[in-house]
């Protein structure tokens, strides 16, 4: 499959690249991409909810009452659950919520949700490029030549650019990615796969 090459202005470049048929026209498979993105949102989650138990509130060291001739129910401290400003029962502690995926099926996955996007003609090669300094405005304005901007925009950068990440950090409608750091979730989650010419290499990890 062979697509155009676009300039930062939103011409055509005029060439085109050939996109690897082992990673953008594999036969998808749903629930690779399922488990994947299942297993990426567990894994974000810190687990740290945390509530007091009886043997951690304070008080309650004292027995409140005497055991009998009251005519009211027993009482042995006032740390227990039932009491206003006693432990929780059964309540939530910390735990992780990971949940594992083979390597295997996390490359397949991938390349699945790369392959959707392909096959959708979702997917734009650009040039590669780079910003001297932190510019949301910069990044907009290629994102707005290229007629993207009403869309949600993953753009994978051929390496990590600090500058590129901190131009797209405050566009609610675009991410900026390495291509040795983007996960299934950032490419289901965006309409469009906005990918630097030369990232393309960086995708052979997959096949291996």
């Amino acid at each position: 499959m062979e697509v155009k090459v676009f300039k930062t202005n939103g011409q055509e470049a005029g060439r085109k690249v050939t996109l690897s048929e082992e990673i953008f026209a594999v036969e998808p498979n749903d629930h690779a991409i399922y488990m994947d993105i299942r297993s990426i949102r567990a894994n974000e989650h810190m687990g740290l909810h945390k509530v007091k138990s009886r043997r951690e509130v304070n008080g309650g060291g004292k027995k409140p009452w005497r055991q009998k001739g009251r005519g009211t129910a027993r009482a042995g401290t006032t740390r227990s659950g039932v009491w206003v400003g006693g432990g929780s029962i059964f309540g939530p502690v910390p735990h992780d919520y990971v949940i594992g995926i083979n390597k295997k099926m996390k490359r397949l996955a991938q390349k699945s949700a790369l392959s959707y996007k392909a096959a959708e003609s979702s997917l734009v090669v650009i040039e590669d490029f780079s910003v001297d300094k932190p510019s949301t405005k910069s990044l907009a304005s290629i994102i707005n030549n290229l007629a993207l901007s009403a869309k949600k925009v993953l753009l994978v950068t051929t390496g990590s650019d600090k500058n590129l990440y901190l131009s797209g950090r405050n566009l609610s409608k675009a991410s900026v990615k390495p291509v040795t750091d983007f996960s299934t979730y950032d490419v289901v989650n965006a309409d469009v796969l906005l990918i630097q010419e030369n990232a393309l290499a960086g995708l052979e990890r997959l096949t291996k």
